[in-house]
């Protein structure tokens, strides 16, 4: 640190107290959790008599069962799985084609609601299936993609930590470096 000086000394400081700063955020920050409340159906528009797949999210609740209701195809439990809740439902064959809302009801008392279009068309018929939009998009700082382990934060924390170690060895190094002095060097020969 001698041979820094004291700009030096403050520069290396300064880093070290950014990289422990960081460092402690990390380790302490809880992975992201999508908050957004949302249902939708996919395809969407669906023929009569056609299976459809029924996917959303309770915010912090997608670790229990949550409800889905519709004139469509009545009451459907929807499982927790990917971080979301999930389930499959067949729109009986016997529907009136129409637009049907499509009701989530979560255990945590959030809701949401989308809507079904139902059609009695042939599926060469039946336009290109889309998914039906949420009324809200969900939050994707991390959502269903996270670990649940927090392994990602690990990663990231071993990361920042092995560029901490290698900037104090290469300073370390920086001041281990002595500079030459303007002392002649003797050379083997002789001995007079």
């Amino acid at each position: 640190m001698r041979g820094l000086g004291s700009t030096g000394r403050a520069a290396f400081a300064s880093i070290v107290a950014v990289l422990l700063t960081g460092m402690a955020v990390l380790l302490g920050a809880a992975p992201a959790r999508a908050q957004d409340t949302f249902i939708q159906v996919t395809p969407n528009p669906a023929r009569a008599g056609s299976r459809v797949a029924l996917s959303g999210s309770c915010g912090d609740g997608n670790t229990v069962t949550a409800t889905a209701t519709s004139d469509a195809f009545g009451r459907v439990v929807l499982m927790p799985r990917d971080g979301m809740v999930t389930g499959n439902v067949t729109v009986p064959s016997s529907k009136r084609p129409g637009r049907y809302n499509v009701h989530l009801q979560c255990q945590n008392n959030r809701t949401a609601d989308t809507t079904l279009t139902v059609t009695n068309l042939t599926p060469a018929q039946t336009p290109a299936p889309t998914m039906s939009p949420p009324p809200q998009g969900p939050n994707t700082g991390g959502g269903g993609t996270a670990d649940e382990d927090g392994s990602d934060r690990l990663v990231l924390t071993g990361g920042l930590t092995t560029i901490g170690v290698g900037i104090a060895l290469g300073l370390f190094a920086l001041l281990r470096r002595r500079p030459e002095t303007a002392v002649p060097r003797r050379s083997p020969g002789r001995v007079r």
